[in-house]
């Protein structure tokens, strides 16, 4: 596991700043239209992905037949899911959109990893996911907002639900192109495909901002979603997937929930409770249980 530390470090370090731009998005919104944002988010990294690709590969372009793929790729997995994800917040309640978003994820990347990749669903994977779902569900659910299965709610739920399908089939689907591609080069072109099919919707929305207005932080807010949350991000998490495979990965997207609610705690002064520490501690051993099991296996190899 030694040389898989960093994977590890880097996947949990990602879904933390995932989980500190929902507060941050919060800022936004005062400001910018969500899918404005979202596109602003894409649209100013793609120079930042390009100019870094050609510096440290010499190279930007991919053939049209993995362009046709990445077009694919960018369409279902940048602009429908960061419009479903707004809709399903505006359609059913934050802890709803929350769970169903983040919970079932990993679950759906665990199943269908076999059909993209040689990875198992290994006992230890499961164990270690039911553990960490049991702990998410708490640090969502303990806030107090609760679960609502009123079908008032049922378009927001299915759209939160389908998100996690369409993330897991968006994470499988980049894992054969980076073996033939590097994980910066598959992220510059899927994002720079996601921003050109997100730009048409953003029209009515650039004459809403008062631009000459703009603050301090809503120029922080931006410079935070397009290259903390956005550029290293999702560097790191493809490079870190590719490393120690998508299944295994994709749990630790329970930490999203988790920083949310700390950030939360920070910014608006919202509360803890205990349910959500225990879920927190919960969380946690699920995910040092899941990454620890290539160490396991090293070791009963070495003793044989």
């Amino acid at each position: 596991m030694a040389n898989k530390g960093w994977a590890y470090a880097g996947l949990a370090g990602v879904a933390a700043i995932w989980g500190v731009n929902f507060g941050v998005s919060r800022l936004a919104m005062d400001t910018f239209d969500p899918v404005l944002f979202a596109f602003l988010r894409f649209g100013l990294a793609v120079p930042l992905f390009f100019l870094v690709l050609y510096l440290k590969e010499g190279s930007v372009g991919v053939s049209p037949r993995d362009a046709l793929k990445l077009a694919l790729i960018g369409l279902f997995g940048v602009t429908l899911l960061e419009i479903l994800v707004m809709y399903s917040i505006k359609y059913t309640t934050l802890a709803n959109a929350s769970l169903l978003n983040v919970a079932p994820w990993p679950i759906f990347a665990a199943l269908f990893a076999p059909l993209f990749t040689k990875e198992s669903f290994t006992r230890r994977i499961a164990v270690g996911g039911v553990i960490a779902i049991a702990g998410v569900s708490l640090v969502i659910l303990g806030g107090g907002e609760g679960l609502s299965l009123s079908s008032d709610n049922m378009k927001g739920n299915l759209m939160a639900f389908s998100i996690s399908l369409l993330g897991a089939l968006f994470n499988l689907s980049c894992m054969p192109l980076m073996k033939r591609y590097s994980a910066l080069r598959v992220t510059t072109w899927f994002s720079t495909f996601g921003a050109l099919f997100m730009f048409p919707i953003t029209i009515g929305s650039w004459g809403k901002v008062h631009w000459t207005g703009l603050t301090a932080t809503d120029y922080g807010v931006v410079a935070f979603g397009v290259l903390l949350c956005t550029f290293i991000s999702f560097i790191t998490w493809n490079a870190a997937m590719y490393r120690v495979g998508a299944a295994r990965s994709n749990f630790f997207r329970y930490v999203v929930p988790a920083a949310a609610v700390i950030t939360g705690y920070i910014m608006y002064d919202e509360q803890i409770t205990s349910w959500q520490i225990g879920g927190g501690v919960l969380m946690a051993a699920g995910l040092i249980w899941i990454s620890a099991e290539r160490k396991l296996a090293t070791s009963e190899a070495a003793k044989q």
